[in-house]
């Protein structure tokens, strides 16, 4: 039997032209960043065993993409944190969820979508490092400098974004969007509301 692709997104759908401004990353810049991503990680961890500590929810799928890029023993966890209250940061990172395994003498890179105030990754940071990893590592899909309240270095960073409030490829506003392939410009009015920020 022919092999049969799977459903593709069909970017004419209502809910996508109504709401997206503009591509501003598409498919394919994505997938080629990410392939050299995984290259450039699986040089610098040759012979090592690496765990990728994902930032729930919205890293997942660039989790996924990444893992498959690699050729080094990898293994996967997450952790899920809270920093907003209402329409703006508190300034106070909170661990809804914490790893399940621990991280103590292990090489570990934080996965993160979005770096935009630098607060999560920050306080991430110091915390894994407290427990006596053996290296501490960041890879983020996109950053936008401009927003930046703390600086943190990211040694694995996708693209450059302006400070524009994106959606797709597993960020979301009010948990849509997430399953768009690419990362879109959301249009001003459909965040118009205080209470809806991204992290």
């Amino acid at each position: 039997m022919p092999h049969r692709n799977a459903a593709v997104l069909d970017r004419s759908e209502p809910w996508i032209q109504n709401a997206i401004e503009r591509v501003l990353l598409s498919e394919d810049q994505i997938r080629a960043r990410i392939a050299e991503l995984g290259q450039q990680i699986s040089k610098d961890y040759a012979g090592q065993h690496v765990i990728l500590v994902s930032i729930l929810k919205g890293s997942v799928i660039f989790l996924a993409d990444l893992v498959r890029s690699l050729n080094i023993p990898v293994g996967v966890d997450f952790m899920a944190v809270s920093s907003y209250v209402g329409s703006e940061t508190s300034g106070i990172v909170r661990v809804t969820m914490d790893l399940r395994e621990s991280a103590e003498g292990k090489h570990v890179i934080l996965v993160e979508d979005i770096v935009d105030t630098g607060l999560t990754l920050a306080y991430l940071k110091n915390l894994l490092k407290a427990r006596h990893v053996k290296s501490l590592k960041i890879c983020a899909l996109l950053d936008k400098k401009e927003s930046h309240r703390v600086e943190v270095p990211v040694d694995y960073l996708g693209f450059k974004i302006p400070s524009e409030f994106v959606v797709g490829y597993g960020l979301d506003y009010s948990e849509q969007f997430r399953n768009l392939p690419f990362v879109g410009v959301l249009k001003r009015e459909y965040y118009s509301k205080p209470d809806k920020k991204q992290k």
